[in-house]
């Protein structure tokens, strides 16, 4: 029996597959990373005013005032019916299907009113609708 002890062997780290793993790391980044290129093309972008290029004859303008009444491009409508803001409407769009439909409803609106304003225009064929709103800075400040 041998009861020496035995001479202790020293870990050893092995560093070249280590290495090997992060040089292939180092390697597939290198190939797959994109740089951007913002030198490549000077370019001047052109200019353009979006007030004059807004046109006029295919807008219309209906305003629904708090207490429901309507008016198609400043021009008061009789009644309160979807049949008769459609009436106001078709009359109003002079290009026709393509005419853009600006609901400039008041704040303190019914619901009801501005969804008339929408039946009514899809009853006529218009179906480019937007909403006017002003800017909270022009909200704030006092108008009159």
């Amino acid at each position: 029996m041998n009861f020496r002890p035995r001479a202790k062997e020293e870990p050893e780290i092995n560093l070249i597959p280590f290495i090997d793993v992060l040089l292939v790391i180092l390697i597939f980044l290198m190939l797959t990373t994109t740089y951007s290129k913002f030198t490549e093309l000077q370019l001047t972008l052109p200019v353009a005013d979006a007030e004059q290029q807004r046109d006029h004859p295919k807008e219309v303008i209906v305003s629904v005032a708090a207490d429901g009444r309507y008016a198609i491009n400043k021009t008061g409508v009789d009644g309160k019916s979807v049949d008769a803001i459609a009436q106001a409407l078709r009359s109003a769009a002079t290009a026709g299907t393509g005419s853009v439909v600006i609901i400039s409803a008041d704040a303190m609106a019914p619901h009801q009113s501005v969804v008339s304003v929408m039946e009514a225009a899809r009853r006529v064929g218009l179906t480019q609708i937007t909403f006017a709103t002003q800017s909270s800075a022009a909200a704030r400040s006092p108008s009159r």
